[in-house]
């Protein structure tokens, strides 16, 4: 029995592939070798990444809720740039404070927008700069189409972001009068007439007089 089902198997495999059985088993040994070896590579590689998609994902910390500010200084600012993990990813638009912390992909170290962190990039954002100069808060000097884009970023944010504050511009201290101020002051004081020297019509009226009664008296001695 066994053999003619061998002898049936012969003559199958003769028949539609045709190759003798030898060689079809040896075709059929190489197959499964080179499935196992290809399985064994990219199947081990797809484990390792899966690991390290894990731990990755183990590694990111929950976002914080937002935590409300209030009025904080541009230099008090930078220390919300991403740098530590432990405070939380801070942006301002027009003076106004935005926390991006759920965008850190975008806005973090490494990010494509990582240098508007920690900053005011009110300037950056209208004109799509990246340039050192544009990273700041100050607007003037901008086109129509620059403004309107600036305003559409602003409403992306309000709607996507938590607004956690604003920024208080430094206001440096004023140690004295200005020198207009002193100048002012000085020629104030120099222009202040001592009151002995003040005119008196009154008393010149009474010199004019005597004077006049005096060559009055001479001519009639």
């Amino acid at each position: 029995m066994g053999i003619e089902i061998w002898e049936t198997t012969k003559e199958a495999i003769t028949t539609y592939t045709g190759l003798s059985p030898a060689l079809f088993f040896t075709v059929l040994a190489l197959s499964l070798a080179f499935y196992h070896a290809v399985f064994g590579l990219f199947g081990s590689s797809s484990s390792s990444n899966n690991q390290n998609h894990r731990n990755f994902v183990e590694e990111i910390e929950p976002v914080q809720p937002p935590v409300q500010l209030g009025e904080i200084t541009e230099e008090e600012l930078k220390k919300f740039d991403g740098s530590d993990n432990s405070k939380p990813l801070l942006m301002a638009i027009k003076g106004q404070i935005y926390d991006v912390s759920q965008s850190r992909m975008f806005y973090g170290p490494g990010g494509p927008y990582a240098l508007f962190a920690g900053k005011d990039a009110s300037r950056a954002l209208a004109k799509m700069s990246f340039e050192d100069k544009d990273l700041t808060g100050d607007i003037s000097g901008l086109g129509p189409f620059e403004l309107d884009a600036l305003q559409d970023w602003e409403y992306k944010f309000m709607s996507k972001y938590v607004k956690v504050g604003i920024l208080k511009k430094d206001v440096t201290p004023n140690d004295g009068p200005s020198p207009s101020e002193s100048a002012e002051a000085a020629n104030a004081v120099d222009g202040e007439a001592p009151k002995h020297e003040e005119h008196n019509p009154s008393t010149e009226a009474v010199e004019t007089l005597t004077s006049a009664v005096g060559d009055a008296d001479k001519k009639e001695m």
